[in-house]
């Protein structure tokens, strides 16, 4: 061969090597030999369950062999949390937890992030929100919390681990709502982001938790707490989760949805994205993934990052018209 046509075809093969694109390059190593999950709150929540179920499945299924330690790292509703990401934007190599909250933090104020600041990975499930008492409270149904606080709004001390203006806050005033109490902007409701919200409801510091229906599992396996109301629209999950009756049952004409999904940073690498949107459209078809919905009483709601960034969209407006409602000037 021609040494001058040989040497023009090494160099256009290098100069094709060259030019090839970062990301083929890169995703060949990936994942990397440890991922990052994060849970934006305490150990025990609802946030924590997910993330951990999500880890142990991936295990399991042997579909990521990668390292998942989980981090907690709480602070305002998932606020602190969604700050750090920014610290973190375009890296691959992170992957959080959220519900409600990384709506209703921007929109209250409490946050200037939101979801548009992330990289949305997949919707995977619906849990629902859940009203305890202690075994000992004079209240046997959320009907006569209702009545109580129809007579006076300041009658009944409302606690939560979100912040005001979250998911555990809004929730209950959404029933509330419902149940025609007027004068929802007086009802007490008290934070409690530390986890010690089961001490204060059973030191009768509060009167009852609002909290999701999956975190309710072992406060009321204990028997020092009773569960008096769960936000789906019909019976969920078994054991003592599905002995727990829906406000709707109880007259109360709402529903609640805790929709649950999985955020990288934003401007996350597509090579991170396309992985994981494969990984867990395959996780959520798993005989494992299954038993751990039915175990926590969680409903199927899988999205693609597509249509999980069109529905939180479409969610953040309807949070919106809910929060200019009940929070309006009278």
């Amino acid at each position: 061969m021609n040494m001058n046509i040989k040497s023009v075809m090494i160099g256009t093969a290098l100069a094709s090597v060259a030019f090839m694109p970062l990301s083929s390059a890169v995703a060949k190593d990936y994942p990397p030999k440890t991922m990052s999950f994060i849970a934006p709150a305490g150990a025990g929540g609802g946030w924590d369950l997910t993330i951990r179920t999500v880890a142990k499945t991936l295990k399991d299924t042997k579909l990521v062999e990668s390292n998942m330690p989980i981090t907690n790292r709480p602070g305002g509703g998932g606020a602190v949390n969604l700050a750090y990401m920014q610290t973190q934007m375009g890296k691959d190599n992170l992957i959080s937890v959220y519900s409600p909250p990384i709506l209703l933090t921007h929109l209250t104020g409490a946050s200037k992030y939101s979801y548009q600041d992330t990289t949305p990975l997949a919707r995977l499930i619906t849990d629902y929100g859940a009203f305890v008492v202690s075994k000992d409270s004079k209240y046997t149904s959320i009907k006569e919390v209702m009545d109580a606080l129809k007579k006076d709004p300041k009658s009944v001390k409302i606690g939560g681990t979100s912040s005001a203006g979250s998911m555990d806050h809004i929730q209950f005033l959404m029933v509330a709502k419902a149940a025609g109490v007027p004068k929802l902007n007086q009802i007490d409701y008290i934070s409690f982001q530390d986890g010690g919200a089961v001490a204060q409801v059973l030191g009768g510091h509060v009167d009852l938790i609002s909290t999701g229906l999956g975190d309710v599992v072992q406060l009321v396996k204990s028997g020092n707490l009773r569960a008096l109301a769960q936000t789906a629209d019909k019976r969920v999950g078994e054991g003592v989760i599905a002995d727990i009756p829906t406000v709707k049952e109880q007259g109360i004409d709402t529903t609640f949805e805790n929709w649950r999904g999985l955020f990288g940073p934003k401007d996350m690498p597509d090579y991170a994205v396309a992985y994981w949107g494969t990984t867990l459209k395959t996780m959520v078809e798993t005989p494992e993934w299954a038993e751990a919905r039915k175990r926590n009483g969680w409903d199927g709601a899988y999205q693609n990052g597509e249509d999980f960034t069109k529905f939180l969209a479409k969610t953040n407006d309807q949070y919106k018209e809910i929060l200019d409602e009940i929070f309006a000037k009278k």
